[in-house]
């Protein structure tokens, strides 16, 4: 069995070993054709550094001796969400869980429901204000939250954090509002505030020579998608392969469930036929139909997409996903300075082609004096 889990992972680097040592533990002790629990392999793996659970689990489940556990494949925001609620009294516990559950209905986009990632930093930020009304301030029910609560929450934060903490008050007393859990929403007329800061352009000494800087097929692909197609970390994690086209030049995106599809210029088609050929002859049975893979993802059954991480960690030094995108869009502005063509290039809203378009021209934006 420890030879078939080794053949089944071709290529894999020496610190990889660990699972094979894993496997080896397990059935030395209960034998090869017993039956293990799945939390007892994790509970292995938390011994020792140089023992890892998820493949042996894998390869186990495909053989039919894996007893798996529910709890260990929960959602980890979705957990911590969980539990910050648990913390919360009665009945602003209930309350708040209303919220989320419009939150997961509301997605970004048409038929996509929010994600418990997402839930998780507008809860972590409304956190401290909860727990402040429910311990200092006597609110047994956010029916009671007034006007003045609220302002004097966010009176004490400033900058993004002020944001970020007016944002998630808004939207979790709209929600609220709308579905009739409280009688009048308190945080109607808080401002937000804007973002003070101007998209700013890369500099051109760290441009100069950025794909020979990459020294990977995936860091000069990923480098294409950044700072030429502007495709920000989320959707170049989610491409498929079936979305690439070479005899046509086109990539398809998703969004929720829209497609958008790109037209690929020559250097990103190229890139994008060595990425695919090295892929191939790298990992040839891989089936992951997600387009970029990684050592991990390629051989996983689980088939997740590849990290941010990973996507950042092959980029040259200096360099992140966002700042080639935002230096892209900018770079567009210049040229055209025309707010519905940034909309419908990058699908951005019409308040960021704006903050484009003016941190590009700046002399035909900038208000009149009166």
């Amino acid at each position: 069995m420890a030879e078939e889990f080794t053949r089944d992972r071709p290529g894999q680097r020496p610190d990889y070993k660990k699972n094979t040592r894993t496997l080896t533990i397990l059935l030395y002790w209960l034998g090869a054709d017993t039956t293990v629990f799945e939390r007892d392999v994790y509970d292995l793996a938390r011994i020792d550094v140089n023992l890892a659970a998820k493949p042996v689990c894998q390869f186990l489940r495909m053989r039919g001796l894996l007893v798996e556990d529910p709890d260990l494949h929960q959602d980890a925001d979705q957990v911590w969400i969980e539990r910050a609620l648990a913390a919360l009294p009665e009945p602003v516990a209930s309350e708040v869980g209303t919220w989320v559950k419009v939150m997961r209905e509301q997605g970004p986009r048409e038929g996509e429901p929010r994600g418990y990632d997402g839930i998780r930093r507008y809860l972590s930020n409304l956190q401290s204000a909860l727990t402040a009304w429910t311990t200092t301030a006597g609110v047994t029910s956010l029916r009671e939250s007034t006007k003045d609560q609220v302002e004097d929450a966010v009176d004490g934060v400033s900058g993004y954090a002020r944001r970020g903490l007016a944002t998630a008050l808004r939207s979790l007393f709209r929600a609220l509002k709308r579905e009739r859990v409280i009688f009048r929403n308190p945080a109607r007329d808080l401002p937000v505030g804007d973002i003070k800061g101007i998209p700013k352009s890369i500099p051109s000494d760290l441009l100069m020579g950025l794909l020979d800087q990459a020294t990977t097929p995936l860091g000069r692909l990923v480098v294409a998608f950044a700072a030429i197609h502007a495709l920000p970390g989320k959707e170049i994690q989610t491409l498929h392969t079936t979305g690439l086209d070479p005899s046509r030049g086109t990539l398809e995106v998703r969004r929720g469930l829209l497609r958008h599809t790109r037209y690929l210029e020559e250097l990103t088609h190229q890139l994008a036929a060595d990425w695919t050929t090295y892929r191939h002859h790298r990992w040839p049975a891989s089936s992951n139909p997600h387009l970029l893979v990684s050592q991990k993802t390629a051989v996983d059954p689980d088939h997740p997409a590849v990290s941010i991480g990973t996507l950042s960690g092959a980029l040259p030094s200096g360099l992140t996903l966002s700042s080639l995108r935002q230096d892209r869009i900018l770079n567009e502005a210049v040229e055209c300075a025309d707010p519905l063509r940034l909309m419908r290039l990058f699908d951005i809203t019409e308040q960021t082609a704006m903050r484009y378009v003016t941190a590009a021209h700046p002399q035909r934006t900038a208000k009149l004096p009166r």
